[in-house]
């Protein structure tokens, strides 16, 4: 089991923490007691044979307790072997000669940022993310990172070590994630087309694959992965406004004219149907013009009074 490289749990002697403080502190006190007796009655040899002993498993009853809190494990090294992950709650005693490296399984979440990236067309765009993730394999976490940069001898993982790899890694799914989209509807004329600014859920859906991808190599994964901050670059960021207004202009009198000749054909078609006036060619044109000009003018227009008879 030794050879696996992937967590599994510890097998081996672990015992509640309250009962070998009593064990360590009550009876081999009384047994060091029963070795007195045995040298006043002129046994030196017997109480010499039962104190070395008892004298070493108080040594190493005084240490290996530790204390465990609900998500959070701890990893079993045997001089450089893995022995397993505890992830039990409680006050526990283990063998002592264990080193227990210490790892916290909980949510943390990390705020990425706003990074330059050029987008599919190749305009600069500054975007950011937030990350929640949290600890899956221990095995990995501890022996699949450098050592050097986890705290090796320590009795805990070096979280920034943690929380710096989990950065460079997001950081680098995010570039590449935003390389494949525009920042806004290009003029492919594909309405389906998926861009940064209005495909919110399928590019978080992306990026926590992209990054789960790169971060399950070191014993971690995503919970969440979102943009939190999308714009263009500022050299380009006037000239995009711009182009934004205007799409919206344009989009805007598309709406208005389509209004409008909508409701000059129902004026029409209600006129002749209803016999309310005959109206030659000339006069619908005239018509035609007239209201158009009305229903799609920016400002209100002054009416004037055709009096030909």
């Amino acid at each position: 089991m030794d050879n696996l490289n992937h967590e599994y749990e510890y097998k081996g002697l672990c015992l509640n923490g309250f009962a070998m403080l009593f064990i360590t502190f009550i009876l081999i006190p009384l047994l060091f007691a029963l070795c007195i007796v045995f040298w006043s009655e002129s046994n030196p040899g017997l109480a010499v044979a039962l104190t070395i002993p008892l004298f070493i498993l108080f040594i190493l009853g005084c240490v290996g307790y530790f204390v465990q809190e609900p998500n959070v494990a701890r990893v079993m090294i045997f001089f450089g072997k893995y022995k397993g992950t505890c992830k039990k709650t409680g006050y526990y005693w283990v063998n002592p000669f264990l080193s227990r490296k210490r790892l916290s399984l909980r949510i943390r979440n990390m705020d990425i940022e706003p990074i330059k990236v050029n987008d599919k067309v190749g305009n600069p765009v500054l975007i950011g993310m937030v990350l929640v993730w949290k600890i899956k394999d221990t095995y990995k976490v501890v022996f699949d990172l450098d050592s050097q940069s986890l705290g090796a001898q320590t009795a805990s993982v070096n979280n920034a070590a943690l929380q710096n790899f989990v950065r460079i890694q997001s950081d680098a799914a995010l570039r590449e994630v935003t390389g494949h989209f525009a920042y806004d509807q290009t003029d492919s004329g594909n309405p389906d087309e998926l861009t940064l600014r209005d495909s919110g859920p399928e590019i978080n859906d992306l990026l926590e694959k992209k990054i789960n991808e790169r971060l399950a190599i070191a014993g971690m994964e995503v919970v969440e992965a979102r943009l939190n901050y999308l714009a263009y670059a500022p050299e380009i960021a006037a000239v995009m406004l711009r182009r934004q207004q205007a799409s919206a202009i344009i989009s805007a009198r598309e709406q208005i004219v389509e209004g409008a000749v909508s409701m000059v054909e129902m004026a029409l078609t209600t006129l002749e149907s209803k016999g309310v006036v005959a109206l030659s060619n000339d006069q619908k044109a005239s018509m035609v013009g007239n209201l158009l000009a009305v229903l799609c003018a920016d400002e209100p227009l002054t009416p004037t009074l055709n009096a030909t008879v």
